[in-house]
């Protein structure tokens, strides 16, 4: 299948427009905390990843230190050390792929390609969400960067929003069944209640926590079909391929599989 007719790479690549622009927030936020655009630059670059960064410049933007601004930055890049984990028996990357698969590996890579149930279209799902977003990403934040204070406060353009609508666009088709949804609101309430409580971006750590607990002491309740939950409101939220292109190869396997057992015959 050719790229361009891939439906993991037109959600990967309508992901990284979305999310790519929103680095021109993250360059102007930058530059108003004192960095340089050099500095800005190698941040994005090398750190890459939207929360460890904004958390980095928001403490150092307070009077912080270099070590309380990458502690804050560290303690929210975890989640994608557990992205990696999925991720590397999900994409399997060799050579060096690894690399670079661990440098992409971030939410929106992370949610486009576990929204796919073919396995080629997990990869390409991962790396175009990937990689759009780092280009895009670092292109807005060198932008957001020379332009400074004269394109004002980033949220009157509405680039606040662009990132977390690209995340419900993927997440709402997936809510399938009660379960699913229960779980989501009770992450919504549980971060609305740790907003005033701790600081900036572990509000979403702390309802990922709940979520990991709700899925630990549910584990022994899941169905027998799993893994995969097929049905119950988890599974993937689109068909990679089309119906017809699925009954062909579905034919074609059964055929080799009758022809296999004859030949044993």
């Amino acid at each position: 299948m050719k790229l361009k007719d891939s439906p993991a790479a037109k959600i990967g690549a309508s992901i990284a427009v979305a999310t790519g622009l929103y680095g021109v927030s993250f360059g102007a936020l930058s530059a108003a905390s004192g960095l340089s655009f050099w500095q800005t630059m190698v941040l994005s670059l090398m750190l890459f990843s939207g929360g460890s960064q904004f958390a980095f410049i928001g403490v150092v933007a307070a009077g912080g230190t270099g070590v309380a601004a990458m502690s804050a930055s560290a303690l929210l890049g975890i989640r994608n050390g557990v992205y990696g984990m999925q991720l590397n028996a999900l994409i399997r990357p060799t050579g060096w792929r690894r690399f670079a698969a661990a440098h992409v590996t971030i939410d929106e890579s992370t949610a486009t390609a576990t929204g796919q149930s073919d396995p080629d279209e997990q990869k390409r799902g991962f790396w175009v969400a990937g990689v759009g977003v780092f280009v895009l990403w670092n292109i807005m934040t060198a932008v957001g960067a020379m332009i400074g204070d004269a394109l004002g406060d980033p949220k009157q353009w509405g680039l606040d929003g662009a990132a977390v609508a690209a995340f419900l666009g993927l997440l709402w088709p997936r809510i399938k069944a009660f379960q699913p949804a229960a779980i989501a609101a009770v992450c919504a309430v549980v971060t609305l209640l740790a907003v005033p409580l701790v600081p900036p971006g572990v509000p979403i750590l702390v309802a990922a926590l709940v979520a990991g607990l709700i899925g630990w002491f549910r584990r022994d309740s899941a169905p027998d079909h799993a893994p995969g939950h097929i049905s119950d409101g988890l599974e993937p939220d689109i068909e990679p391929y089309t119906q017809s292109v699925y009954k062909h190869d579905h034919s074609a396997h059964k055929h080799d599989a009758g022809t296999r057992e004859v030949e044993k015959s």
